[in-house]
């Protein structure tokens, strides 16, 4: 089954569908067939301040309405969407390539992102103590205001929804950006937000991160910006918002490792490894891309991440048995493309994959090939930079300590997956490991309420969890004097 696709998009400020001033439009690019799915503008600085005077009045009586009232604006939301999944998932799939199951998933964890945050907006308490005497003090947690927004494009209805969720449920207001390549299922979804959201709380806005990206990170009256993307977008965005003294949340990227010891389960573990470095056609930013493994298991697990391979079902999208989908767009897939050629030139062994896969009834298609490096070494590029596609490299180990300096080595610190039977092993490496998010015996695993964020240059601030809260709020003290007669200065 399919659904139709709009031509065109405005932009969504105020509930409202409004024309750009800019007369720029992107065109929206099918990943699967080539053909353009829509146009979108390409921002102006007068509309993005448009927005923001649209936002900046919205967001007081979205405050004061009460966590209860925003709470079951929420769970409407997160309804309608639940009853609309199977055309945003023929959505997502349409605009990102990437299979309609997973598209389905992830538009099922959208929604749960929504509940979650509309649960746990009503527990979010301030303090209240007395230092002595006379004397209250307690603590107000308020919103920040507006926030700016800007998502990546690798898991666009996720993304949107799971970082305006927390944002919405403590009363502030919100300005999107969603990626270039995939902002369909964003613009489709503000439809259901006019229906279930007062007006100006979410806004969207299409455009480059050049133009539009910057102008939300620059404006004065946005108290906080929350970005997923590279590093090296992560430190455009800290120099711009610096000015302005902005709060940010920066989800950035990782270079991930996976760590297989000895005694460990090696079907459970190579499964594990497929789904860390395939999933989403690798285009993840906690893909496990690198395997460290202990020497005396690495052929025998090598091959069955190979021998696994063939059990992928790589072709059409919307076939609900595919597993594996497109590249998301062109440019990025030569560019994965360079790193494997660099990787060969490096000396790594390729031993599955490595080049474009061609198939039947999709000649313009993105699809490619799961590629696979033995024999990598620590300095390699390939084992060492992040490429954001399906590339797996393995490195053997033999001493404990030397792995775990080899596993620290690099300036991400995003993920980490730990595959061993023994326990002690298993926490004392996830203590020692320098990650924000570190799984045990399973991987690519992203509960709501569970705490998810970078350390080092992958970035700073939790999603998906309780605190993300804390991130969209300030606090406010209030210091009473509760006595009926003046105190002196020195009192």
């Amino acid at each position: 089954m399919s659904y139709p696709i709009q031509k065109h998009y405005d932009l969504f400020v105020g509930n409202e569908w409004r024309a750009s001033s800019s007369n720029r439009t992107m065109d929206c690019i099918s990943p699967i067939t080539g053909e353009v799915l829509c146009t979108v503008p390409d921002v102006s600085e007068r509309d993005v301040v448009e927005a923001v005077i649209v936002a900046k009045a919205a967001w007081p009586a979205w405050s004061r309405a009460g966590s209860r009232k925003r709470s079951s604006a929420m769970l409407k939301l997160a309804d309608r969407l639940v009853k609309d999944a199977d055309r945003f998932a023929w959505l997502e799939t349409s605009d990102t390539g990437k299979p309609w199951r997973e598209s389905y998933a992830n538009v099922m964890t959208a929604a749960d992102r929504l509940r979650y945050y509309a649960g746990v907006c009503r527990a979010l308490e301030a303090s209240t103590f007395s230092p002595g005497g006379d004397i209250m003090s307690y603590d107000i947690r308020e919103p920040l205001g507006v926030i700016g927004i800007i998502g990546a494009w690798n898991f666009p209805i996720n993304m949107f929804l799971g970082k305006i969720a927390p944002a919405i449920a403590t009363g502030n207001a919100v300005i999107y950006k969603p990626a270039e390549p995939t902002p369909i299922t964003t613009l489709e979804m503000c439809k259901l937000i006019a229906e279930c959201l007062p007006p100006g709380i979410v806004n969207v806005l299409t455009g480059y991160g050049a133009t539009a990206g910057a102008a939300i990170v620059s404006h004065p009256d946005i108290r906080k910006i929350s970005v997923t993307g590279s590093v090296e977008t992560g430190k455009r965005v800290m120099a711009a918002a610096a000015p302005s003294t902005k709060q940010l949340t920066l989800e950035l990227g990782g270079k991930n490792a996976q760590i297989v010891f000895d005694d460990a389960d090696l079907d459970r573990a190579a499964q594990g490894i497929m789904l860390g470095a395939f999933m989403n056609q690798g285009q993840v930013c906690t893909a496990g891309s690198r395997v460290l493994v202990h020497h005396s298991v690495a052929k025998k697990l090598q091959q069955k991440v190979v021998d696994l391979i063939p059990q992928l079902r790589i072709g059409d999208p919307f076939d609900k048995a595919t597993t594996m989908g497109t590249m998301v767009y062109e440019d990025h897939l030569n560019e994965v493309l360079r790193y494997i050629e660099i990787g060969k030139g490096e000396g790594a062994k390729l031993i599955a994959g490595g080049g474009r896969l061609a198939v039947k009834d999709y000649p313009k298609a993105l699809f490619m090939q799961p590629t696979v490096f033995a024999d990598a070494e620590p300095d390699m590029v390939v084992a060492s930079q992040e490429i954001f596609g399906p590339v797996l490299t393995f490195q053997t180990w033999s001493d404990e300590y030397a792995m775990m300096q080899t596993a620290n080595l690099l300036d991400y610190g995003l993920a980490a997956g730990i595959w061993t039977e023994n326990l002690g092993r298993a926490h004392r490496t996830a203590r020692d490991i320098q990650a924000g998010r570190v799984w045990i015996n399973c991987y690519n695993l992203f509960p709501s309420g569970a705490a998810f964020g970078g350390t080092k240059a992958s970035g700073y601030g939790r999603e998906d969890a309780f605190e993300t809260m804390y991130a969209f709020t300030q606090v406010k003290n209030v210091v009473a004097d509760l006595s009926e007669k003046p105190r002196s200065f020195y009192q």
